[in-house]
């Protein structure tokens, strides 16, 4: 068993807990980086300010265990996102986001804790134009355990298919789990990980505390709950070779990162990432600042 702990990134004005890709994995299954936003608390007149930044290459995936967001895109989207709904963004060859604390709840003062992943596309998918879903909770599937409460976020598993949609073997589910629960793990991923947002479970007789990733061996095995808490299980199929992850941009060969770093330097605004609508603002490249 792999056990990662996280690393704190700035991402802009607040931190994360960064677990993947690490120096001893870069991805399971097609997910390729995984951060973990608070728990953090906010006072008022304070949030997340996250300006318009470029993607390619690869889905993003958001969805906050408490806490709201705002979404801004370069294909006009505007969506703010609550806790158990999922915001499914595809980059493909290029779009730019913006990621936010809406005025109302950044004036009454907040919490905010959630996830967010970054799914690699199949390279027979890399070129495709941008997109990006919505889904709210209740369009998710639940699926009821002793002691538990299973959201399929993307996939199938546990007789259940999210209406997600993926184009690789993708499993992605949030835990929310009681004291003394006991979860099996599927066994239908070929590559499977395992992440404590909270609380502290047992795997494989080792304790994981919150923030601490696990990636198991083969076979099938279970974790016990130690202390209530969020865990999210996610993995899938093997990705159909290694990525090159530079900044925000994801792609299978470095010519696919160069030529976006250009387009981005040259046009960040209106360019081959388009714009957000409503602002002007940009975040440089990194060997720019």
């Amino acid at each position: 068993m792999l056990r990662i702990d996280g690393q704190p990134r700035d991402l802009g004005g607040f931190r994360v807990r960064r677990l993947l890709p690490h120096p001893e994995r870069q991805m399971v299954g097609p997910s390729i980086l995984f951060d973990h936003l608070g728990p953090a608390e906010f006072a008022p007149g304070e949030g997340i300010d996250v300006r318009p930044h470029p993607h390619i290459g690869l889905a993003t995936v958001t969805s906050p265990f408490e806490g709201v967001l705002r979404h801004r895109d370069s294909l006009g989207f505007v969506q703010d996102i609550h806790p158990e709904a999922v915001n499914w963004m595809t980059a493909g060859r290029g779009i730019q986001h913006s990621e936010r604390t809406p005025p109302e709840v950044r004036a009454a003062g907040h919490r905010i804790h959630a996830i967010q992943t970054w799914v690699a596309r199949p390279r027979a998918h890399e070129e495709t134009g941008p997109a990006f879903v919505h889904h709210p909770a209740a369009t998710l599937p639940v699926i009821a355990a002793p002691g538990a409460r299973l959201t399929l976020i993307a996939g199938t598993a546990l007789g259940a298919t999210s209406p997600v949609a993926v184009l690789h073997p993708t499993f992605y589910l949030h835990v929310e789990a009681e004291a003394g629960a006991a979860i099996d793990l599927p066994d239908e991923p070929a590559e499977l990980g395992l992440y404590v947002a909270s609380g502290a479970v047992r795997l494989g007789g080792a304790r994981l505390p919150a923030g601490t990733m696990a990636i198991p061996g083969p076979g099938p095995c279970r974790f016990e709950v130690e202390e209530a808490g969020h865990v999210m299980l996610f993995g899938g199929a093997p990705m159909d070779g290694p990525r090159i992850v530079w900044w925000n941009l994801v792609a299978s060969d470095r010519g696919r990162i160069e030529a976006a770093k250009a387009a981005w330097r040259e046009a960040p605004v209106g360019g081959r990432f388009g714009a957000v609508p409503g602002g002007t603002e940009w975040i440089p490249l990194p060997e720019e600042r």
